[in-house]
């Protein structure tokens, strides 16, 4: 009987209507509950995943390739070990400068005038090694009989330094090169060939030339925003094949002016020949001519004497 009773309250309270709906709203606010203290905790683990504590970066932040920011702390420097021991052979052509300092930095070839786009650097006509000017990723090395072979270095978007009139190539494309470390040797071009053993250094920026004078020991930052449409020059070095087939062309015209000048000698020796040729029966028929009046004379002078007789 008596446990009965205490079964009934339970069984009394599951028969009200409103029970049932209870239950399951009590177990629905239960489930909400453990999923938005699920998702809360996520959050605070995201937080902690981007900063230690408030304001402070992650690593992740600070996790920049190291080539950029030693770029960013270096200054553009002589391509040579000991720039007190080299000359500069020919200056940048400055369209800033008088008219004898322009003039000076003009390069003679296949009898054209070209500016010239950088510095040539040589070291009393002896091979000296060519080292990076800052630290970058090789983007071009080419081999080229006319201005000498070819390496190109990036060390910003659109920012290159050109290293010209080398050899012996220590370097290939896709390499990342330091800051001093020699790339090649200094060697000879056809292009400029008073220059000895040098190297031809540019710097560019969007493929425009600049002094490289006015940026040793300056910061990649300062060409960056440096503004250089009044710099630019109108002139440019030829490339390979332009070049040699001007140079063609030159030759084609001299030695065409030449053929035509020993077809005029021959000709004028030829016309004096047969000039000679002329006079010559002439002059032979006056002795001729000669001879015979002299034996008219003398068969006259022998008819008067036998009258005589």
């Amino acid at each position: 009987m008596r446990e009965e009773e205490k079964k009934q309250p339970s069984q009394n309270f599951l028969k009200r209507r409103w029970a049932y709906p209870a239950i399951y709203l009590a177990s629905a606010a239960i489930i909400i509950t453990g999923i938005l203290w699920y998702q809360a905790g996520n959050d605070v683990n995201e937080k902690a995943k981007d900063y230690s504590y408030d304001g402070v970066p992650t690593d992740n932040e600070f996790n920049q390739p190291a080539e950029e920011v030693n770029r960013s702390l270096e200054n553009f420097v002589m391509p040579v070990a000991s720039p007190e021991d080299t000359v500069i052979e020919k200056q940048f052509y400055d369209t800033e400068a008088s008219a004898e300092e322009q003039e000076a930095a003009l390069v003679v070839y296949g009898n054209m005038y070209y500016p010239n786009q950088g510095v040539d650097i040589s070291k009393d006509g002896q091979e000296f090694d060519v080292l990076a000017a800052m630290s970058g990723t090789v983007t071009k090395v080419q081999e080229d009989s006319l201005l000498g072979n070819t390496i190109e270095i990036e060390h910003s978007k659109g920012i290159v330094t050109r290293y010209q009139s080398v050899k012996d190539f220590e370097v290939a494309v896709g390499d990342v090169v330091d800051q001093g470390q020699a790339i090649a040797k200094a060697g000879k071009s056809l292009f400029n060939e008073e220059a000895g053993v040098h190297v031809h250094f540019e710097i560019r920026k969007a493929n425009v030339a600049v002094n490289p004078l006015e940026y040793f020991n300056k910061s990649l930052a300062t060409l960056q925003e440096a503004q250089l449409e009044d710099k630019k020059v109108s002139g440019e070095q030829p490339d390979a094949e332009a070049a040699q087939e001007n140079a063609a062309e030159d030759q084609a015209s001299e030695d065409k002016a030449t053929e035509d000048k020993a077809t005029e000698d021959k000709a004028t020796e030829e016309n004096g020949a047969d000039d000679a040729a002329e006079e010559k029966p002439e002059a032979e028929q006056k002795p001729k001519q000669e001879s015979t009046d002299q034996k008219d004379d003398a068969a006259d002078s022998g008819s008067d004497v036998k009258d005589e007789e």
